[in-house]
């Protein structure tokens, strides 16, 4: 059974070395791919069902004992972070089928696609931190390829600064990589938790910390490294914005959340003080960017840099009641964010613009669209009964409860301001004046829909089932808190 560990790496990169092979046959690369992705899916959920019943699984490749062989390890977090992503997989995937022009999906688009999932799944699934890198690459390389590839001039000036920051964010990685290897002669996350726990240099420590922090805040778009990120996601057709906007961010926090509570535990009056003052500060700049734009996908974009803020505010604030509505959090704005830029996409299908001030009327012609796309904006804003209201109720109660009034208040307002950019969009898109003209009108978008009605109806669930999928994120959130689970399941010790 534990060498089922790496399927979820191993579909992925055998299915896009396989579709390199066909470039120019997109049928038979859309067969392939969506053959792909269900099965990736099936297999993801298998094997968390396994790891909760069974606990934690790790697999030691080529039987090189940890730490000195390559280790993967699947605990409740990481199989869930592999389920969402599989899902939004899955989805994007079957929505590029209908949008993507031809040019595009001739260049490579599959193969590419499916290799970012790999970097994705690797970097969850990964037990040490030169893999991480490693992973991160993969990912990175594929997303740069997706962005540049069958696209515009505009969106190869605007991935320049995403490149850069992210080859810079590389060059960090290694040189944290390298100190801290020279300080504990180990790169394994669970040795690291040993290591690190029976040594007293905190200064040099905290160093460490705080350069990992900011390759992994570079990665996930924190205050103030998230300049890259609004044009470089504005950029690409909605289904790779989709994509990106939902799993990219997610990958540098969940680096943070495991290393910062694996690992660099050993001063959390310092590392995790500096966490929670950049999470109110990410989520200021970023819903104060979302307020000033006049665009569907610019506020969108936006929005990942505010929205980042509440999970690592989670993590800042270090009780299990925060963890949990963090990874709560995670869950709810990964389906949520992926939705919301898949209606961006079939907005800009029927009026060739995502101008809000050139929009309008949506709502009278395409009534089905109007509505879901309601039911995703305040769920992203945070209204109840559905999954954004729970996941930030359980963030702000525990800063109320650890008497970190000002990140409450924070809190609140940013929720208040999301909800105000979300209506603006709602407002000016859908319910104002028609501006789109009569041919436009009769553009049916029922096939685009299908693929996202799946993704409300899961925000919907995990608003209405939020009390068992709450229990569960305390249970992820306990099982991270304790290291020594980790630790033991790695090392057998």
């Amino acid at each position: 059974m534990n060498n089922m560990i790496i399927l979820p790496i191993l579909i992925p990169f055998l299915m896009g070395a396989i579709l390199i092979l066909f470039p120019k046959k997109t049928r038979i690369q859309q067969i392939i791919s969506g053959l792909t992705s269900i099965s990736l899916l099936i297999v993801s959920i298998y094997l968390a069902v396994h790891v909760y019943q069974q606990g934690i699984t790790v697999l030691e490749l080529g039987n090189w004992q940890a730490p000195f062989g390559i280790v993967l390890v699947a605990d409740l977090f990481s199989m869930m972070m592999v389920i969402l992503s599989s899902i939004i997989g899955l989805v994007c995937l079957f929505y590029s089928f209908q949008t993507l022009s031809t040019k595009r999906q001739k260049a490579y688009f599959y193969p590419f696609y499916f290799f970012l999932l790999t970097g994705v799944n690797g970097a969850f699934l990964t037990g040490d931190l030169f893999n991480l890198f490693v992973f991160f690459e993969v990912m990175l390389i594929s997303s740069y390829i997706l962005i540049v590839i069958g696209g515009t001039k505009y969106q190869l000036r605007e991935s320049f600064k995403y490149v850069v920051m992210n080859v810079f964010a590389s060059i960090l990685f290694l040189i944290g990589v390298a100190y801290i290897y020279s300080v504990t002669g180990t790169l394994n996350l669970a040795d690291l938790a040993v290591k690190v726990a029976l040594l007293e240099q905190t200064g040099v420590l905290n160093v460490i910390a705080v350069i990992f922090l900011v390759v992994f805040a570079m990665k996930g778009g924190l205050f103030p490294l998230y300049f890259w990120l609004p044009r470089s996601y504005y950029g690409p057709p909605a289904a790779i914005a989709a994509l990106f906007g939902a799993l990219l961010t997610k990958v540098g926090i969940y680096a943070i959340m495991r290393t910062f509570t694996l690992v660099f535990v050993h001063d959390p009056g310092f590392t995790h003080t500096l966490i929670l003052i950049l999470a109110g500060l990410t989520m200021i700049f970023g819903v104060l960017g979302a307020v000033s734009q006049f665009d569907f996908k610019r506020i969108l974009t936006y929005h990942i840099i505010s929205q980042v803020g509440y999970m690592v505010m989670g993590l800042g604030i270090f009780t299990p009641l925060a963890i949990a509505g963090a990874i709560y959090y995670i869950a709810h704005h990964i389906i949520v964010k992926a939705a919301l830029f898949l209606f961006a996409g079939a907005a800009q299908k029927i009026t060739g613009t995502t101008d809000l001030k050139q929009m309008g009327g949506l709502l009278k012609t395409h009534p089905l669209l109007a509505w879901l796309f309601f039911i995703s904006a305040i769920s992203l804003a945070g209204i109840p009964p559905l999954s954004g209201f729970f996941s930030k109720f359980a963030l702000i109660l525990a800063a109320f409860l650890q008497e970190n009034y000002i990140i409450a208040g924070v809190a609140l307002i940013v929720g208040l301001l999301t909800l105000f950019s979300m209506m603006k969009i709602f407002l000016y898109a859908f319910w104002g004046e028609q501006k789109h003209n009569a041919e436009q009108a009769k553009i049916s978008i029922n096939r685009l829909l299908i693929p996202i009605i799946p993704l409300v109806a899961l925000t919907i669930g995990l608003g209405l089932l939020a009390e068992p999928i709450f229990q569960f994120s305390l249970q992820v959130a306990e099982q991270i808190l304790d290291p020594t689970i980790y630790i033991d399941s790695v090392l057998k010790e």
